[in-house]
């Protein structure tokens, strides 16, 4: 059982330890975007917390976003970028996006997931699926099916590798930033191809030189990702992400009316969530937030570290603090890890965590023999040393007068 004295210490001050404020918002909220979209949405990635939406699950065309489970399936399935995949008979229309693939060329996996990714190449996404699939890009899309339902992309299906218009391919823009966020944070090469502007494919016939058909990244610093796509179905389609101020977001856009409309619609969208929203860690596993005394152990503070991390992302607009509720004094014995008191952080008005403070290191019990020596040895209160020093006098007072005879014989 934990033992403490009966009243406890409240902390609140700003930066101390205790109730650590964090501040309100620098700069008025900035009102949300007016979308020409048929569905959009806006989340923080490392929380997958949504900030704005439009429409965000519904069922939709999405073109060549489809490519962001083509690629996740091959770098799942073969790990060495080196291997070489032999194209099978596949002839795209000439009005699809390509590099010009031909049957038997022979490319790198680490040259077809740039063409995938940047220039968007259907002939690409087929080669893929074809080899990864064992010589079956039906198998593949079953794959695709099933990779989906593993991540709880519950709006999603897919019956090609490529995205072109088909009624039974389809996603949502929540299930688009879903996976793409997964995607980024799985693979370390996903994550730096779709940040570049360019690239050059060395391996195949002949040396290629693509372009990144997200004309935002090199074009707008803090842009990092992620995928393009365009059919006559989906209209204009993007998928991107952003880093700014220490927090990263993501978006998507479906359905504009051109890539301007695309682009316009994406900037915006990301330029709200960093105006209104800011990432942040009231709270930090193994951080000190108080120090109490010790019973007994004249001198010696105990530390109350923070259990686990609290993060979060809160509207700029809003006041963050953590109150720190412990014990003001603790009796031993208490093993480390004890829980003996709670952070809690508040959002405005409103409790959003609430964080077990645990000892750092261990209290061992104190003797007898020491708390008797430490009664010994406590100087005497005043009023004790008044009323012994009155107790004396009046005994030695009585003993006086019983000894004095009046009136006795003269000798």
């Amino acid at each position: 059982m934990i033992r403490h004295g009966v009243r406890r210490l409240v902390l609140c001050a700003l930066v101390s330890v205790g109730c650590l404020g964090v501040g309100a918002a620098s700069a008025p909220a900035v009102s949300p975007p007016h979308l020409s979209v048929r569905a959009a949405i806006l989340i923080e990635q490392s929380t997958g917390r949504e900030l704005y939406g439009v429409n965000p699950n519904q069922r939709l065309a999405i073109a060549s976003a489809t490519k962001l489970m083509t690629a996740l399936l091959t770098l799942e399935h073969e790990r060495r970028l080196g291997t070489v995949f032999t194209q099978n008979d596949y002839y795209p229309s000439s009005v699809d996006s390509q590099v010009g693939l031909v049957p038997g060329e022979r490319m790198s996996v680490h040259d077809l997931l740039l063409a995938l990714m940047l220039p968007s190449a259907d002939d690409a996404a087929e080669d893929l699926a074809y080899n990864v699939g064992h010589g079956s890009v039906g198998r593949f899309v079953g794959m695709m099916d099933a990779r989906a339902r593993e991540l709880g992309l519950t709006h999603t299906h897919y019956s090609t590798p490529s995205g072109l218009d088909s009624p039974s391919n389809y996603s949502s823009a929540s299930d688009l930033v879903k996976l793409a966020s997964y995607d980024l944070t799985h693979s370390r090469f996903f994550a730096r191809i779709v940040a570049l502007p360019s690239a050059t494919l060395h391996s195949g016939d002949r040396v290629r030189y693509v372009l990144n058909r997200n004309d935002l990244v090199g074009r707008v610093p803090w842009i990092s990702g992620v995928k393009t796509g365009h059919t006559a179905e989906a209209g204009y389609v993007l998928v991107a992400s952003g880093h700014r101020d220490g927090m990263t977001l993501l978006s998507a856009v479906l359905g504009t009316s051109d890539q301007g409309s695309r682009d316009a619609n994406t900037l915006a969208l990301l330029d709200y969530g960093f105006a209104n929203f800011r990432f942040l860690t009231p709270v930090r596993k193994g951080s000190v937030l108080a120090q109490t005394t010790v019973r007994y152990r004249p001198g010696v503070r105990a530390d109350l570290i923070a259990s686990r991390t609290f993060t979060q992302v809160f509207p700029r607009s809003t006041s963050v603090r953590t109150i720190v509720d412990a014990p003001r004094q603790l009796t031993g014995p208490l093993a480390a890890g004890s829980i003996v008191g709670t952070a809690v952080v508040r959002a405005g008005a409103r409790v959003v965590a609430r964080i077990p403070l645990v000892l750092k290191r261990s209290l061992p019990a104190v003797s007898g023999l020491t708390i008797a020596a430490r009664a010994i040895s406590r100087p005497l209160p005043l009023v004790l040393i008044a009323v012994v020093v009155l107790s004396v006098a009046g005994l030695s007072l009585v003993r006086h007068r019983r000894g004095f005879r009046v009136g006795g014989p003269a000798r």
